[in-house]
């Protein structure tokens, strides 16, 4: 292993561009240990990628992982999801935050990095990418106004649960309708007296050409929307009184299709916890 690290360009490239602390940028990925190799994965990702692969890259500031236990994988709905068939699969959801103005460099180093670790035989690939997408920050709600923890916290702070949602819409100009329907009316309303503390909605953005070849290129570009709902309560919980519907309320507005609703818990970080509990 070389000793080479160049580090006489750290302070130069330390002293220009943005380095606030909002999350520009999200990393959003969903996977599918394959069956036999639950443990396995698990202890890969906990041990080595979350870090090597993710959080020492430079510019990806905090993260979380989630998981669904067979239990929450059943309240998932649609049943006709085009981001996951069925709509069960996908354990693991891993989330990431990458600094405003900061996507182009995080790209070339992250591309780089994982050309070397599938190189160095330090890439498990017995996983299927469900819903691997980077993604630019539209807006945050938040229930409580200007109280409590804000966006930049969300992976930090101990959130007991997480629901993934994603919405496709026809157009780009559809989108923009229901960014805004979503902000001044839908959010507003559905995090008020709810367990959920704040509701991000992100828009994804195309994998660059040189991404390794295990990771599908992004659908949706243009068309579609990300969000994540941070509860303070485990979602099975709360999951029937304010997370079910959704579906037809969307549609109803004409503005969208939702195409996916997951809950998850986190992961207990260096454990197998819920390993066990993946399958039926």
């Amino acid at each position: 292993m070389s000793d080479d690290t160049r580090s006489e360009l750290y302070a130069d490239l330390a002293a220009v561009g943005p380095y606030g602390v909002r999350p520009g940028h999200a990393l959003i990925t969903l996977v599918e240990p394959h069956p036999g190799h639950e443990y396995a994965y698990n202890r890969w990702y906990e041990d080595d990628h979350y870090y090597a692969g993710a959080m020492a890259m430079p510019w990806m500031y905090a993260g979380r992982r989630w998981v669904a236990t067979r239990e929450l994988q059943l309240l998932r709905y649609p049943e006709k999801s085009a981001v996951a068939q069925p709509v069960t699969t996908g354990c693991y959801l891993s989330t990431y935050w990458i600094t405003a103005g900061r996507y182009d460099d995080h790209m070339k180093w992250t591309v780089a990095i994982n050309k070397r670790l599938n190189r160095d035989a330090r890439v498990y690939h017995d996983r299927t990418h469900v819903f691997t997408a980077f993604q630019d920050h539209a807006l945050t709600v938040y229930r409580d106004g200007a109280a409590g923890p804000r966006d930049n916290h969300a992976l930090d702070h101990p959130y007991a649960g997480l629901v993934l949602e994603v919405v496709d819409t026809e157009s780009a100009e559809q989108r923009d309708r229901l960014l805004r329907w979503l902000h001044t009316r839908h959010l507003p309303a559905r995090l008020a007296g709810s367990p959920a503390a704040m509701a991000t909605v992100f828009r994804p953005t195309p994998l660059p050409g040189d991404r390794m070849t295990y990771v599908k290129q992004v659908e949706g570009v243009g068309t579609r929307l990300t969000l994540l709902w941070f509860l303070e309560s485990d979602p099975r919980e709360c999951w029937e009184e304010h997370f079910t519907g959704l579906d037809g309320e969307l549609a109803a507005t004409g503005l969208g299709t939702l195409q996916l609703m997951a809950p998850f818990v986190p992961t207990v970080p260096g454990t197998d916890r819920y390993v066990t509990e993946l399958r039926g």
